[in-house]
C-alpha cells in the first residue's frame, strides 16, 4: 500500500478543495503541521550554535538558577502537552487500522507535536539557565500559532456536531486549553520581566543560596524533573565511588532549612499561642504551633500521597483490562463503521481506545511512573520538614536550657538526663511522627478506596477477604506494643551488663593477678543470659510480627476466593482473580504500617507533653542588670546599670571585653567613698523552695581587690558566688554592680566544668589568643608538665569523649580559664579543693596575686585554706548562710578575737598536715604518672595498626584511587560468612530450607490460582462450540464440580505457605539470636584471657565500644535486615522467574535492566555508607554539646556566653541536619530509579505478553508479580546497604576475636603441684630477662637474686626501672624470654597461670573495689568463713567502720568504691590480701596514694601479721624500706645494687644512699 499524506481510498477525493478550504480534513491535519516546523526550525541552530558563547555573568551554580516566573506550572503544562501527544498519536495509529489505505495525516502531526513539544523544553530549560529571556519569543509565537491552528480543526470539528463522545474532539479541545494556558504562562514572564515592548527590562539577583557557593543541597533550586528524579544527586553519589563523600562535599543547608530559620518560624507561632491562651497556667498548645509553622508543606505532601495512592489502583485495572482483553478480538465490527466517517476518515468513540491491550500497557507504565514519583516526591517533602521541624525544636530546647533557672537543675526537677532524652529521643520521635503522619489520613482511604474496588470485582466475598485483614489488624497493633515494651526491658539489661563490663575491663589488671577473672566473667554472663532472655521474646515478636505480614495477605486471598468459588453464580475470570490479587497485595501495606504509625503517633503525644512540660518549667529570675529599667542608686559610689536585652549586652560585652584597658588611676584603701564592684543590701536568696538559703545578706566587694570568703562546708559561700551572680531566686533585696562590671564575670565553679575541646580552647573559651598571656596563665596553673604529657600538647582533646583528665587537673584548667579571661572581676569558687599544697601555694602566688593584681582586677575568692588570708585586702567570714563578719583581718583581729583564736588553730591544724603532705609524694605528680602510663603504649600502638585507622586510608589525589575504590566497594561476605556460622549450621540450612520453600509455595499458589480460573467455560466455549451447544445441561454440572475441584489443592497451597511463613521468620530471628549469643560470649572470653599488654595498648573506649555499639547492632539490627533482604530478593527473583516463564522473550530485556541496576546499586552503597558514617559523626557532638551547656550553665552565664554557644549549637545542628537530608534524598535518589526500572520491567512484561500467545491466566499471573517487582527492588538495595554498614559491627567484634589469649595451660599438671604451695616463700631468680611484647625491647635484663623465706625485701628505683615489670613477673603476667622464677623448687612458668596466681598475694598501687557487696570483694569465691574475713578487716583497721555499715559484710560498695575513701579503699586491698593465706605478698608501691596516719598501719600490719610471710616491696618513698631485710636497687631494668639497707646506708656513694638523702 503506498503511503500518502492524505490517505487514496477508493471512491474518496482527499485532495479536493470543493466544499471550501478548511472544510478538508487533510488541509486542517497539514496546517497543523506548520507551528511545530516552525518551531523546530528557529530552535534546532540557536541551541546548536549560540550555546557556545554564553555564559552567566555571576559565579554562581548558574546551571541550576531557575530565572523565569511560572517555572514550575509551565514543566507541568508541558508533560500534559506531552501526554496527551501520545493519546493523540495512539488514537490516530488505531484509526488508521480502520482505514483501507494509510492516512498519515492521522497521527504525523501528532508525532510532530509531540517533538516540537519536546523541543520546546529543552530550549526554555537552557534559555532560563543562561538567562536570555528576549529568545523566549520564539517560544510565544509558537504557542499563538498552535492554538489557532488546534482552534480551526475544533471549530471544524464542532460544526460537523462532533462531540465529546468521540475521543478525537476530547484530545483536540484538551490540546486548545494546554496551549492556551502555555500561552498565559509566556505572556506572564513578559509581564514580570518586562524584556520586551517594555522600555526597560527588569534586573535579576540570584538567590542568596545560590551565590553561596557553599550551598551544595539544591532540591530548592533545580527545575521540576530534576527535582522529581534527584538528577542533580548523580554527581555527588557517582563521585562518592571514587573517594568518600566528607562534609566539605555536602556544604551548608540553604538559609530556608537551616535551624535558625525554623526557629523562628516555630517560636513566632508559638508566642502568638501563648497570647491566645488567656489563661497563663495553660501552656500555649505545641501541636498548633507545629501545624501553624509547618502545616503547608505536611499539607502538599498529603495531596502527593492522595495522587500516588489513587494512581496505585490504576495497576490492578489496567492488568485486568489487559488479561480481559487480550482474546477478545480487537477487530471492531466494521458494520458501524459508515456512521463513524466523516471528513473521510474514521472517528473512534471515547471507550474504544481503552479496550486495545497495547495502550493499556503504556497507560500502566505511566501510571506507575507518575505514582512513584508523586510517592517519593510526598517522602521527600515530609522529611524535609521533619527535619527543618527538629532543628527548630532543637533550638527552642536550647534556648530554654540556657534560661533554665539554677535551682530547677540542683533541685532535680530536670535532671540532666530528661534533657538528654528531651534532645535525642523526644525531637527524634517527632520527627518521626512528621515522617509518618500523611499516613495517617492517606492509608484509610487508600483501604476504603481498595475495598470498593474489590466489591465491584468480586462482589460479596470480597468483604469477607477484607474483614479477615480487618480483623487481625488490632492483632498486629498489640504485637507493635509488645515490642516496644521488651526493647525497653532489653535496653535495661544491657545498661547492666555494660556497667559490669566496664568494672571489669577497668580491674582487669587485679583481676589477672588474683585469677578472678573467670568469677567476674560469669556475672556478666549471668546479666547478659538476662538480656538475651529479653532479646528472645524480642525476636519471638518481631517474627510474630513479621509473619503476620506475610500471612494476612494469604489468609485474605484465601477466604476471598474460596467464598467465591461457593457463593457466587458466575465464574471467576482471570482477569478479575488477578486484579483482586493485586489490589490485596496493595492494601496489605497500608495495615501493617498503620499499626506502625499509631504507635508513633501515641508517643508523638507523650513527647510533646514532656516538650510542653519542659518549655513551661521556672526560668532564671530578672536582675536589675538584666531587665530594662535604668537604676540610678545613691548609694555609695554612683553606679550605673547596664540595660536592653541580653542580647545587646552580650554584644556590647563581647567586643567591650576584648579592648577595655586598665583603669588608670591606683586605687585607694578601701574606705567608705571608695569603688565598689559589687554591693548587696538586704539580700534574702532562695534555691526555689520559700526557705530562704542566705538571710540578710550585707555586703561589698571592693573594686580591684582580693576578696576572701570563709567558712565552713556548707555555710553558702558557693551560693553567695551565684546570688550575686544572679542564679539564685531573689526573695527580696538587691544586688547592685557597679557600671563599667557586669559585661562578663570570669568565674570557676567548684565543681570543674570542660569542655569537648582541646586544651587551648578550653582557656581561651572564645577569647582571642594572646600568646604571652596563654603561656602567663599556663605557668601560674602550672599546667606545662601536664600539657607536655598529653599526645599532642594543648591540642588534645579533652572533656567527655576525649582524654580524661583527672580532678586537680581539671580544676587547673578551669582557673586558667577564669584567669585568662579579660574581665574585670574575677569569681573563684574553692580553686584549691582537687590540688596538693605545692600546686596551691604556687598558684596563690604566681596566678592569684601577681597575675590578677598586676591588672588591677577584682578577685572574690572562696576557700577552705585559712593560710592564705594573710593575701586577703577584704575577708567576708560566713555562718549557716548570713554574713558573720566582713572587713579586713586586722579589723577582725581586734574586733572579734574568738574567731581570730579559732582560725589560728586551725591553721597551726592545717600547717601540720603540710608537711606530712610534703613528705609524700605529692598527689600531682601520682596525677601526672597515670597520664603517662595512659600514653606510654602510643608507640607500641603505631605498630598495631588500629582497626580504625585501617579506615581513614590517606586519599592522596592519583596513585591509590584504585585502593580507596576496592576498600569500599566490598560488602563483607567473610563477614556475612562468620556471622551466619556463629548462628549455628542448623539453623542456617533450616533458614535457607524455609525460605526457599515458602517462596516456592506462594507461586505455586498463584500459579495454581492462574490455572483454576483459566479452566473457566468462556475458553471451553470458544474451543469447542459444538459441545458447548449439544450437551449443554449436563455438562454444567461437570463444569460446576471440575471447577470446585480446585478449591482443596488452593486451600491446602496456603495452608503451608502461612505455616512456612512461620517457620522462616522464626528461623531468622532465632539464627540471630544464636549468633549474637555466640559473639558475645566469644568476645568476652577472648577479652577478658588477653594478655596485659593488650589492655595497654587497646584504649578502653575502644573495648567498651564493641561491647555497647557493636553488640547492640549485632543484637537487635542485623536480623531484621537480613530478614528483610532475603525476602525482598528472593520475592524479587521469583517474580522475574515467573514472567520468564509465561513469556520467555521477557528475557532480552532484562539484561539492560540487570546491567542498570547493577550500577544503581553500587554506586548507591557506598555514597549511602558514607552519608550514615557521616550523619553518625555529626550526630554525637551535637548531643555532647547539649548536656556540656546543660552541666555548665552557671559558668556560661556568669561568663555572659550564651550568644556563643546558641551560635556553636545552630553551627552543628545545621551540619547534622544536612548530612541526614543528604542521606535522606540519596534514598531518594535510589527509589526514584529503581522505581523506574520496575516499571520497564512492567512495561516489557506487558509487551511481550501481549505478542505472545499464552494463555491469558498466565498473563495475568506474570503481570501481578512485575506489579510486586516495583515494591520491591529499592528495599533490596536499602537492605544491601544496611547490611554492610552493620556488618562492620561484626568486622569490628571478629578483629578481637583474633587476639591470642595468655597460655593458661601451663606445662605441669595441677596434680603435680602440693596442695600447700608455696610452703616456704623462697624466691630464686636466674638470670632473668624480661619484655612485654616480642616487638619491644626487654624491660628486664638478666636478673639474679635469692630471697629467703620469711624475708621482707625492699626494691626501689626511679620511675621506670623495672621495678613493676619484676612484681609481674612473679605472676607470669609479661613474656619472659630468657632465665627463671623458681619458688619454693618449682619453676613459675611451667604452672598453669590460675594454679599461680591464685596462691600468690598483691596489693597494687591503686586500689580498685567492685561494686557490690564487701564480702565480694574480699572473697569474691565465697571460699572463707566470715570470722576469717573480719580477722582481716580487724587486721586492716577496718573492722569498726564496717560494723557501723547497714549489712556489715554484705553493705554496699557503689562502682569503683566511690562511697570509700581512698586511705579506705587501700585498707581494703591490703585485708584482701590478708584473706587469701599466702606465704608471698608482693605490695606495688601500695603507699602512695595514702596519708600518713594509714601509711603507718600498714606497715605495722606488714611487720605484725605478715610476721612469718615473705615480703616484696616495691617502694616508691625509700623511707619505707628502711627497717627491710634486703634491699634492691635498680636500674633501667637491672640490679645495681643488692644487701642490707644498713650497709648500703654507709656507702657515701652507693645509689641507695642518694635516694634517702633526696627522700629525707
Amino acid at each position: 500500500m503506498a503511503l500518502s499524506f492524505c490517505g487514496n481510498d477508493r471512491g474518496s477525493n482527499a485532495y479536493s478543495v470543493d466544499k471550501g478550504v478548511l472544510d478538508n480534513g487533510c488541509f486542517v491535519d497539514a496546517l497543523n503541521l506548520v507551528p511545530h516546523v516552525f518551531l523546530l526550525f528557529i530552535t534546532f541552530p540557536i541551541l546548536f550554535i549560540g550555546w557556545g558563547s554564553q555564559s552567566s555573568k555571576v559565579q554562581i551554580h548558574h546551571n541550576t538558577w531557575l530565572h523565569f516566573p511560572g517555572h514550575n506550572l509551565r514543566w507541568i503544562l508541558t508533560f500534559t502537552l506531552l501526554f496527551v501527544h501520545v493519546c493523540e498519536i495512539a488514537e490516530g495509529i488505531v484509526s488508521n487500522t480502520q482505514m483501507e489505505s494509510n492516512h498519515l495525516h492521522l497521527f504525523l502531526p501528532a508525532l510532530m507535536g509531540f517533538i516540537a513539544a519536546t523541543t520546546s523544553v529543552v530550549y526554555y530549560h537552557n534559555i532560563e539557565t543562561a538567562n536570555f529571556p528576549k529568545l523566549l519569543l520564539a517560544l510565544f509565537i509558537y504557542w499563538i500559532l498552535a492554538f489557532i491552528t488546534k482552534m480551526i480543526k475544533l471549530w471544524k470539528f464542532a460544526e460537523a456536531s462532533l462531540g465529546v463522545q468521540y475521543l478525537r474532539f476530547c484530545i483536540t479541545a484538551l490540546l486548545v486549553v494546554l496551549y492556551g494556558l502555555l500561552m498565559a504562562v509566556e505572556i506572564n514572564v513578559i509581564r514580570v520581566r518586562k524584556y520586551v515592548f517594555f522600555a526597560n527590562p527588569q534586573r535579576v539577583k540570584p538567590p542568596e543560596d545560590l551565590q553561596d557557593l557553599g550551598v551544595r543541597f539544591l532540591q530548592p533550586f533545580v527545575n521540576l524533573l530534576s527535582k522529581a528524579t534527584y538528577w542533580w544527586m548523580n554527581p555527588l553519589i557517582i563521585g562518592a565511588h571514587k573517594r568518600p563523600i566528607e562534609l566539605k562535599k555536602i556544604g551548608k543547608l540553604p538559609i530556608a532549612m537551616r535551624a535558625l530559620t525554623n526557629y523562628i518560624r516555630l517560636k513566632d507561632s508559638y508566642e502568638e499561642q501563648r497570647q491566645k491562651t488567656e489563661d497563663p497556667e495553660k501552656s500555649p498548645s505545641i501541636w498548633k504551633s507545629m501545624y501553624q509553622a509547618f502545616g503547608g508543606p505536611i499539607l502538599l505532601s498529603s495531596t502527593f500521597r492522595y495522587m500516588a495512592d489513587l494512581l496505585g489502583f490504576a495497576g490492578p485495572l489496567c492488568i485486568s483490562g489487559i488479561v480481559e482483553h487480550l482474546h477478545n478480538s480487537t477487530e471492531i465490527d466494521r458494520t458501524n463503521k459508515t456512521a463513524n466517517m466523516t471528513f473521510g476518515v474514521f472517528f473512534m468513540s471515547s471507550t474504544e481506545l481503552l479496550q486495545n491491550t497495547s495502550v493499556l500497557a503504556v497507560l500502566l507504565f505511566l501510571a506507575l511512573v507518575l505514582q512513584r514519583t508523586f510517592l517519593q516526591a510526598s517522602y521527600y517533602v515530609t522529611i524535609e520538614t521533619g527535619i527543618n521541624l527538629r532543628g527548630a525544636l532543637l533550638a527552642m530546647i536550647y534556648n530554654k536550657i540556657l534560661r533554665l533557672s539554677t535551682s530547677n537543675m540542683s533541685m532535680g526537677e530536670m535532671t540532666l538526663g530528661q534533657i538528654n532524652n528531651l534532645v535525642a529521643i523526644e525531637t527524634n520521635q517527632l520527627m518521626w511522627f512528621l515522617f509518618l503522619c500523611p499516613n495517617l489520613w492517606a492509608m484509610p482511604v487508600q483501604i476504603i478506596m481498595g475495598v470498593i474496588l474489590l466489591y465491584y470485582l468480586l462482589g460479596d466475598s470480597a468483604l469477607i477477604g477484607a474483614g479477615v485483614i480487618l480483623l487481625l489488624a488490632p492483632v498486629q497493633y498489640l504485637i507493635a506494643t509488645k515490642l516496644a515494651d521488651t526493647q525497653k526491658s532489653t535496653l535495661d539489661y544491657s545498661t547492666d551488663r555494660l556497667k559490669k563490663t566496664t568494672e571489669i575491663l577497668k580491674g582487669i589488671k587485679l583481676l589477672k593477678l588474683y585469677a578472678w577473672e573467670n568469677i567476674f566473667c560469669d556475672r556478666v554472663e549471668e546479666t547478659r543470659g538476662k538480656e538475651l532472655t529479653s532479646l528472645k521474646t524480642f525476636a519471638l515478636y518481631t517474627s510474630m510480627s513479621i509473619f503476620m505480614n506475610a500471612a494476612i495477605p494469604i489468609a485474605a486471598v484465601l477466604a476471598t476466593f474460596v467464598t467465591h468459588a461457593y457463593i457466587e453464580e458466575v465464574r471467576l475470570s482471570p482477569a478479575k482473580a488477578f486484579a483482586s490479587l493485586a489490589l490485596f497485595h496493595i492494601l496489605v501495606t497500608p495495615l501493617f504500617l498503620l499499626s506502625t504509625v499509631v504507635r508513633f503517633a501515641v508517643k508523638a503525644l507523650v513527647s510533646v507533653q514532656k516538650l510542653s512540660e519542659f518549655l513551661q518549667s521556672d526560668e532564671i529570675g530578672d536582675d536589675s542588670w538584666r531587665n530594662g529599667e535604668m537604676y540610678m542608686s545613691l548609694e555609695v559610689g554612683k553606679k550605673y546599670k547596664y540595660h536592653g536585652d541580653t542580647k545587646a549586652i552580650n554584644r556590647k560585652g563581647r567586643y567591650r571585653m576584648d579592648n577595655y584597658e586598665q583603669p588608670m588611676r591606683r586605687q585607694l584603701r578601701p574606705t567608705e567613698t571608695e569603688d565598689v564592684a559589687v554591693q548587696v543590701n538586704d539580700g534574702f536568696f532562695t534555691w526555689g523552695s520559700n526557705l530562704s538559703t542566705l538571710t540578710d545578706i550585707n555586703i561589698r566587694i571592693p573594686t580591684g581587690q582580693l576578696t576572701m570568703i570563709v567558712g565552713q562546708v556548707g555555710c553558702g559561700k558557693s551560693s553567695l558566688l551565684l546570688a550575686m551572680l544572679g542564679e539564685m531566686q531573689t526573695i527580696s533585696g538587691k544586688v547592685y554592680w557597679s557600671n563599667k562590671n557586669r559585661y562578663s564575670v570570669a568565674y570557676a565553679a567548684q565543681k570543674s566544668w570542660l569542655l569537648n575541646a582541646t586544651v587551648e580552647e578550653n582557656i581561651t573559651f572564645g577569647s582571642p589568643f594572646n600568646k604571652q598571656r596563654y603561656k602567663a596563665v599556663i605557668d601560674a596553673c602550672s599546667l606545662q608538665p601536664d600539657i607536655d604529657l598529653l599526645p599532642f600538647g594543648d591540642q588534645t582533646e579533652i572533656g567527655e569523649r576525649g582524654i580524661n583528665l583527672s580532678g586537680g587537673q581539671r580544676q587547673r584548667i578551669c582557673v586558667a580559664r577564669a584567669l585568662y579571661q579579660n574581665t574585670n572581676i574575677v569569681f573563684l569558687d574553692d580553686p584549691f579543693s582537687a590540688l596538693d599544697i605545692h600546686l596551691s601555694d604556687h598558684l596563690m602566688q604566681e596566678g592569684i596575686l601577681k597575675f590578677l593584681q598586676d591588672d588591677k582586677r577584682t578577685l572574690v575568692l572562696v576557700t577552705h585554706k585559712l593560710q592564705y588570708l594573710i593575701h586577703a585586702d577584704w575577708i567576708i567570714a560566713m555562718k549557716d548562710g548570713s554574713v558573720l563578719r566582713e572587713g579586713t583581718l586586722k579589723d577582725i583581729q581586734t574586733h572579734d578575737v574568738e574567731l581570730y583564736e579559732h582560725w589560728k588553730t586551725l591553721m597551726n591544724r592545717q600547717d601540720q598536715e603540710l608537711e606530712k603532705e610534703t613528705e609524700m609524694e605529692s598527689q600531682t605528680t601520682l596525677e601526672r604518672k597515670t597520664l603517662r602510663r595512659a600514653f606510654y603504649s602510643r608507640e607500641a600502638k603505631n605498630q598495631i595498626d588500629d582497626e580504625d585507622e585501617e579506615e581513614e586510608v590517606e586519599e592522596d589525589d592519583d596513585d591509590n584511587m584504585s585502593t580507596t575504590t576496592s576498600r569500599r566497594s566490598k560488602i563483607q561476605w567473610k563477614m556475612c560468612c562468620r556471622y551466619l556460622s556463629s548462628g549455628g549450621f542448623l539453623m542456617v540450612f533450616l533458614m535457607v530450607s524455609s525460605k526457599l520453600a515458602k517462596h516456592s509455595v506462594m507461586v505455586a499458589i498463584d500459579y495454581w490460582l492462574a490455572a483454576w480460573t483459566s479452566s473457566n467455560p468462556h475458553n471451553q466455549s470458544l474451543a469447542d462450540p459444538f459441545l458447548n451447544a449439544t450437551n449443554y445441561t449436563q455438562n454444567d454440572d461437570t463444569q460446576i464440580s471440575q471447577h470446585l475441584s480446585y478449591v482443596p489443592v488452593f486451600i491446602i497451597l496456603c495452608g503451608a505457605a502461612i505455616a512456612l511463613c512461620l517457620i522462616t521468620s522464626l528461623t531468622v530471628e532465632f539464627l540471630g539470636v544464636a549468633a549474637a549469643t555466640n559473639l558475645h560470649h566469644n568476645l568476652l572470653n577472648k577479652i577478658i584471657h588477653a594478655p596485659i599488654r593488650f589492655f595497654d595498648v587497646t584504649p578502653l573506649g575502644q573495648i567498651l565500644n564493641r561491647f555497647s555499639a557493636d553488640t547492640n547492632i549485632i543484637d537487635q539490627h542485623i536480623p531484621p535486615t537480613l530478614e528483610s533482604l532475603t525476602r525482598s530478593t528472593l520475592l524479587c527473583l521469583s517474580a522475574i522467574g515467573v514472567i520468564a516463564f509465561v513469556t520467555p522473550a521477557f528475557l532480552i530485556a532484562l539484561v539492560p535492566l540487570a546491567v542498570a541496576f547493577y550500577f544503581i546499586q553500587k554506586y548507591f552503597r557506598v555514597a549511602s555508607k558514607d552519608l550514615q558514617d557521616l550523619d553518625d559523626s555529626t550526630q554525637l557532638p551535637l548531643l555532647c554539646h547539649f548536656s556540656e551547656t546543660a552541666e555548665g550553665l552557671t559558668t556560661i552565664r556568669a561568663f555572659r556566653h550564651e550568644a556563643r554557644f546558641k551560635q556553636r549549637m545552630l553551627e552543628l545542628t545545621d551540619t547534622n541536619n544536612t548530612a541526614y537530608l543528604f542521606l535522606s534524598a540519596a534514598n531518594r535518589w535510589l527509589e526514584v530509579r529503581t522505581d523506574y526500572l520496575g516499571a520497564v520491567i512492567v512495561l516489557t512484561a506487558a509487551v511481550a505478553a501481549i505478542w505472545s500467545t499464552s494463555q491469558s491466566g498466565l498473563v495475568g499471573l506474570g503481570l501481578t508479580y512485575a506489579l510486586t517487582v516495583t515494591n520491591y527492588l529499592n528495599w533490596v538495595v536499602r537492605n544491601l546497604a544496611d547490611l554492610e554498614v552493620q556488618m562492620a559491627a561484626v568486622k569490628k567484634v571478629n578483629s578481637f576475636l583474633s587476639t591470642e589469649s595468655e597460655n593458661y595451660e601451663g606445662s605441669m599438671d595441677v596434680s603435680q603441684v602440693p596442695e600447700d604451695w608455696p610452703q616456704h616463700g623462697e624466691i630464686k631468680i636466674h638470670d632473668l630477662c624480661v619484655r612485654y611484647d616480642t616487638m619491644l625491647k626487654p624491660v628486664l635484663k638478666h636478673v639474679n637474686a635469692h630471697i629467703n623465706p620469711g624475708q621482707k625485701v625492699g626494691i626501689c628505683g626511679r620511675t621506670g626501672s623495672g621495678k613493676s615489670s619484676l612484681s609481674l613477673a612473679f605472676f607470669n603476667m609479661v613474656d619472659v624470654f630468657e632465665g627463671k622464677i623458681v619458688i619454693d623448687g618449682i619453676d613459675i612458668c611451667k604452672l598453669p597461670l590460675q594454679t599461680l596466681r591464685s596462691r600468690l598475694s598483691i596489693i597494687l598501687q591503686d586500689p580498685v573495689l567492685f561494686s557490690g557487696s564487701i564480702r565480694l570483694n574480699l572473697d569474691p569465691e565465697r571460699t572463707c568463713t566470715d570470722d576469717r574475713l573480719w580477722e582481716a578487716l580487724e587486721i586492716a583497721q577496718l573492722k569498726n567502720m564496717v560494723k557501723a555499715l547497714p549489712g556489715g559484710l554484705d553493705a554496699v560498695v557503689t562502682e569503683g568504691g566511690e562511697n570509700f575513701s581512698v586511705g579506705q579503699r587501700q585498707l581494703f586491698c591490703l585485708a584482701r590480701a590478708f584473706v587469701r593465706k599466702s606465704s608471698i605478698l608482693i605490695m606495688d608501691e601500695a603507699t602512695a596514694s595514702i596519708d600518713m596516719a594509714t601509711e603507718n598501719i600498714l606497715q605495722k600490719v606488714v611487720m605484725t601479721a605478715f610476721a612469718d610471710r615473705t615480703v616484696v616491696t616495691i617502694a616508691h618513698r625509700v623511707h619505707t624500706i628502711l627497717t627491710a631485710d634486703l634491699v634492691i636497687v635498680m636500674k633501667r631494668g637491672s640490679i645495681m645494687e643488692y644487701g642490707k639497707p644498713e650497709i648500703l646506708m654507709e656507702q657515701e656513694d652507693s645509689l641507695f644512699a642518694s635516694f634517702v638523702k633526696a627522700d629525707m
